[in-house]
């Protein structure tokens, strides 16, 4: 494959989250020059296993692990601050060089604490039923008040410290207020404490930000390759997931103009990553899940619990009619598949191929979460295959069953699977050959 050709290129997951987009990012990062964040927070949890080391980026690009890459965290990334210089020690410590190869966007958002009790104290408030299933980590509230605008505070106010602290005092004041009346809590946040401990991390920080935006436009213009990191899924999309029970901001390949600065045409080919099942983290409606043993039986082979919260994660069959979905929102032009060796051992395997209402096909995704829980899931079901999938090289020595099941999966997808991943680390992962299209990204 003639990596040089390839153009600039977006990762962007198409069920909830989860799909394994770190590793991904990771694996593609040698054949790029930049790796660039483009929405999300701390809420993303991204996984990357090189040998016996694993490592949980949150924040961070993925690209972070790979020498003489250039990292961006864009302007439409809500930026923790704590969290961010957190990851960067941790890396740090376990010899891995964060430096000038990390560039934070002054643009880019700050969460701050009250973000983070907001996030707390309005999910505790909601009864069973309400509840979004939030991480807790700001993000809502912090996009929340990026749209109030004057409430908001960006990478850049933390440069004119004076500024920061007289409008900190004064939008703390009322947040403490309405903590109290709305919510009861007689905890105060302390305005001055936040000042101080922010324009703190914000020296330690102050060599990687900048204006990211004039950097990618001179990366564009030097004929650098860039690699476009998404977080979360399309599922989870503030506009076209599964609304309300999504994240607050645009998971989709749309996202990649607004949230790290560029123009649309710079981006050249979209590829969607999947797991060869599906799982959700939180609440919402799921019509593919198992709720049974099966179910459970999946989640501990796989190990499905969040990198960020750590909860168990609901698991379901492969969804084919919501990938269909999220491929058309996003120009998919090719797709990874994650996770097929969890698979493994099953005597059987099913594939939902569309929904039902009241006995008659669905025609479209369901756009309201009250129509997606009346739904019958429509499936297809397929021999199971053996054996441990993380000791095969090649794609022709999967069995033959897997290979069957993946050609379902592409067949109903419309569009090309070029690798399919067997294991966590990054060399177990196989080029499908034989199915590439012209943009295709396929390991040669």
């Amino acid at each position: 494959m003639d990596f040089d050709a390839l153009g600039n290129t977006c990762v962007v997951g198409l069920q909830w989250g989860d799909e394994g987009k770190g590793k991904i990012v990771d694996l593609l990062t040698e054949h790029f020059d930049v790796v660039a964040r483009f929405a999300g927070g701390a809420n993303a949890g991204h996984t990357v296993q090189i040998g016996d080391a694993k490592f949980a980026l949150h924040l961070l690009p993925s690209g972070i692990l790979r020498p003489d890459i250039v990292n961006i965290i864009g302007p439409g990334v809500a930026v923790d601050l704590e969290i961010l210089s957190e990851e960067i020690e941790g890396l740090r410590a376990r010899q891995i060089e964060v430096g000038r190869n990390l560039l934070v966007s002054l643009r880019a958002h700050l969460v701050m604490p009250y973000h983070k009790k907001q996030d707390r104290l309005s999910e505790a408030r909601r009864d069973g039923g309400t509840k979004i299933g939030t991480t807790a980590k700001g993000i809502g509230p912090c996009y929340a008040d990026k749209m109030l605008r004057s409430t908001a505070f960006r990478v850049a106010d933390l440069s004119r410290p004076d500024d920061f602290r007289s409008r900190m005092k004064k939008v703390v004041s009322d947040r403490n207020t309405v903590f109290a009346a709305l919510y009861g809590d007689d905890e105060p946040l302390d305005a001055e404490a936040i000042c101080r401990r922010w324009l703190d991390l914000a020296d330690g920080l102050a060599t990687h930000v900048t204006d990211t935006t004039a950097t990618l436009q001179e990366a564009i213009a030097g004929g650098k390759r860039i690699l476009f990191e998404g977080a979360q899924g399309c599922m989870l999309d503030i506009h076209h997931g599964t609304f309300p029970y999504v994240t607050s901001s645009v998971c989709t390949t749309g996202a990649v103009s607004a949230g790290a600065g560029v123009p649309p045409s710079a981006v050249h080919s979209c590829v969607g990553v999947v797991k060869a099942y599906t799982t959700r983290v939180g609440e919402g409606p799921f019509p593919s899940e198992l709720d049974d043993a099966t179910g459970e039986w999946i989640r501990e082979r796989g190990h499905e619990y969040g990198t960020t919260t750590g909860r168990p994660r609901r698991c379901g069959w492969f969804d084919a009619f919501a990938v269909n979905y999220a491929i058309e929102l996003n120009g998919i032009t090719e797709l990874v598949v994650m996770h097929l060796d969890t698979l493994s051992g099953l005597p059987e395997v099913k594939i939902c191929t569309n929904y039902s209402f009241i006995g008659r096909n669905v025609s479209v995704f369901p756009p309201t979460d009250v129509q997606l829980r009346a739904v019958e899931p429509c499936y297809e079901t397929l021999p199971g295959w053996e054996g441990n999938l993380s000791e095969v090289t090649s794609y022709e020595q999967l069995p033959a069953a897997a290979r069957a099941y993946l050609d379902r999966v592409e067949e109903l997808l419309g569009v090309p699977i070029t690798l399919v991943s067997v294991g966590p680390d990054r060399s177990a992962t196989l080029h499908r050959g034989g199915r590439r299209n012209a943009g295709s990204i396929g390991m040669s």
